[in-house]
């Protein structure tokens, strides 16, 4: 495990885990861990992908005092772990909220990108306006926020047990629940940006493979939503999980998985 430093002192974690294969960055949703890839981690160390799993600003083990915890910012942080071990040309997934900081990081990246998943990912829009229609108003998102701000442990609780559509049992609910009581109070902040970021233009500009991997039971990011943004990306396909919620890792894993090594395996270079 090392920390890296990226605003004034202030440091994210991140941990490397060596291998001989394409490096893929893991970068999680808003207010749990990168202990959430659990179960992902190691089929991509078994497939000799070299690994790097971030815990974004004001969550998991990184520190909780962070002035700004933008998508801009948690997005530039993907790019200085990049830069700092010297990977090339990764692949970026995002869940979540971590799929349109996965989205800013890959626009600054450029050149050095090798692909990009979208796990049930927030892009382009988390929130509907006048020509998207998904999502939630940004209303609802303030009283959601207003909401964890009152009484965070049984908000959350109850975030925790919103996540899937299928029966993982109460002790990866738990294990969620607990992931997000690590978050700092900051950490709100990132949710409220992302209402606020529209990324319609930045995907159409990222001329990469994309896979995205969604479940037709999501209530946090509508299947519609990232339907729609499929037809956006230069070269993207989608994938459908037909039992699954908002996290189809934890939902249809052994589907994910196959998926995940077969869309690595098969880029060039």
């Amino acid at each position: 495990m090392a920390y890296l430093e990226v605003e004034d002192s202030r440091r994210i974690y991140y941990e490397h885990h060596a291998g001989p294969g394409r490096p893929v960055v893991l970068v999680h949703g808003w207010g749990v861990t990168g202990r959430c890839w659990d179960t992902v981690l190691p089929a991509l160390l078994a497939n000799g992908n070299e690994v790097v799993v971030i815990d974004q600003r004001c969550c998991g083990r990184s520190d909780k005092d962070f002035a700004d915890v933008s998508i801009d910012a948690l997005g530039s942080d993907v790019v200085r772990v990049v830069e700092a071990l010297g990977l090339r040309k990764p692949v970026l997934n995002g869940w979540s909220l971590g799929g349109a900081v996965v989205v800013d990081a890959a626009a600054k990246l450029g050149a050095n990108l090798g692909g990009l998943v979208l796990t049930g990912g927030a892009t382009p829009r988390y929130t509907s306006c006048e020509d998207w229609p998904y999502g939630g108003s940004p209303a609802d998102l303030e009283a959601t926020l207003a909401a964890i701000g009152g009484n965070r442990a049984e908000v959350l609780k109850g975030v925790a047990g919103a996540v899937c559509h299928t029966d993982v049992g109460q002790a990866t609910v738990d294990w969620m629940w607990l992931m997000f009581l690590e978050a700092g109070p900051r950490a709100d902040e990132s949710l409220r940006d992302l209402g606020r970021v529209d990324q319609r233009e930045t995907i159409a500009t990222l001329d990469v493979p994309v896979l995205l991997l969604a479940g037709r039971h999501d209530t946090f990011v509508p299947f519609d939503a990232i339907k729609t943004s499929a037809g956006m990306f230069p070269k993207a396909r989608l994938v459908a999980f037909e039992e699954t919620g908002h996290a189809p890792f934890l939902e249809e894993g052994e589907k994910y998985r196959s998926e995940l090594l077969a869309f690595l395996n098969g880029l060039d270079g």
